[in-house]
């Protein structure tokens, strides 16, 4: 009898939805193999769950991969799937990141209840003093960057925080990743009011341009994780690889392990490849200072300017203002 091979992942909705993309492409890939998928319940999870909605106390990006990574390293799983942005650089030792997934939208989204007037520029078209609920330290940062906008906790999965957004008066708006809307099912169309599964009436989307809330490293990409030894399962996954996205995010995560980014870490990275280079935008919140930097490399020099950029940012570089979107070159 064939072994399985086992895919980890957590259980919530989006995980499983991205369980399940690898699940068909592996069918492909190793086709001898039965592909099965089994859920873990993480330490995050169980904190999500548990921790009171008006909670400011960040969660470690770490405590929602650990669990994957034991059954990795004791061989109850031959594979974990990550949203990649969950994934911390520094990976436990015999396990390593063998791929990398094509890239979904990597922009955040605001969502309100009124229309957005400015879709191309969501959160300076919010009423002043306006109010914008997130669980993330990076948007939290980005929100109070904008004059007169202030933030409030919210944690919970997609459905939950979308209704909690319809039923609180005193919240203008929250922000989404929308790689994770995007594979649920929901729209983020500007001016239309929001579709998907059980999306209450009169919901508005716009996409946050990158310029102005800069994405969390890996976001809108999956990262395969696999045991170091097992060097057929690495071969395999060689042809899941997308070498365009791979460039970028491994860029991003070396940013974000050069200004010291442990697991509650709010900084932002976001790379692309334009022609032959490779561009990257990155920053580190400092308190109430939000530094900005930029460069472009080749796209096989994204680790060295991502270190580059970190230590302008760290020891050299002052205090940048945001760039202008150009629409070209950081949507």
């Amino acid at each position: 009898m064939v072994k399985p091979l086992i895919i980890a992942t957590r259980g919530s909705m989006l995980a499983l939805v991205q369980a399940n993309y690898v699940k068909e492409s592996l069918s492909e890939l190793v086709p001898e193999r039965p592909v099965q998928i089994q859920i873990f319940q993480t330490t995050g999870d169980r904190l999500q769950s548990a921790a009171p909605q008006s909670s400011s106390d960040p969660l470690p990006k770490g405590l929602f991969t650990k669990e994957l990574e034991k059954a990795l390293l004791n061989g109850r799983a031959d594979l974990a799937v990550h949203s990649l942005k969950d994934l911390p650089t520094e990976l436990p030792e015999g396990l390593c990141l063998a791929a990398v997934s094509p890239r979904e939208d990597p922009r955040d989204v605001l969502l309100s209840r009124r229309p957005i007037p400015d879709p191309d520029r969501p959160l300076a078209s919010l009423p002043t003093g306006g109010t914008i609920g997130t669980g993330s330290m990076r948007r939290d940062a980005f929100v109070k960057s904008v004059p007169c906008l202030r933030t409030q906790p919210i944690r919970g999965n997609v459905p939950t925080r979308i209704r909690r957004l319809a039923e609180t008066p005193a919240l203008d708006g929250i922000i989404l990743a929308a790689a994770g809307l995007i594979r649920l099912g929901y729209s983020v169309r500007p001016l239309d009011t929001m579709t998907g599964p059980d999306v209450p009436p009169g919901i508005y989307a716009a996409p946050i341009p990158a310029v102005d809330m800069i994405p969390s490293p890996g976001q809108g990409a999956l990262g395969l994780e696999a045991r170091s030894e097992d060097a057929e399962l690495r071969n395999r996954l060689e042809r899941f690889n997308h070498l365009p996205t791979r460039l970028c995010v491994d860029a991003e995560r070396a940013f974000l392990q050069a200004v010291g980014g442990g697991c509650q870490s709010p900084a932002a990275a976001h790379a692309q490849l334009r022609g032959r280079r490779l561009r990257l935008l990155a920053a580190k919140p400092d308190n109430d200072r939000l530094t900005i930097v930029e460069g472009s490399a080749e796209p096989t020099e994204g680790t060295r300017l991502a270190e580059q950029l970190a230590g302008q940012l760290l020891w050299q570089g002052p205090a940048l203002e945001p760039a202008k979107p150009d629409g070209e070159n950081f949507p």
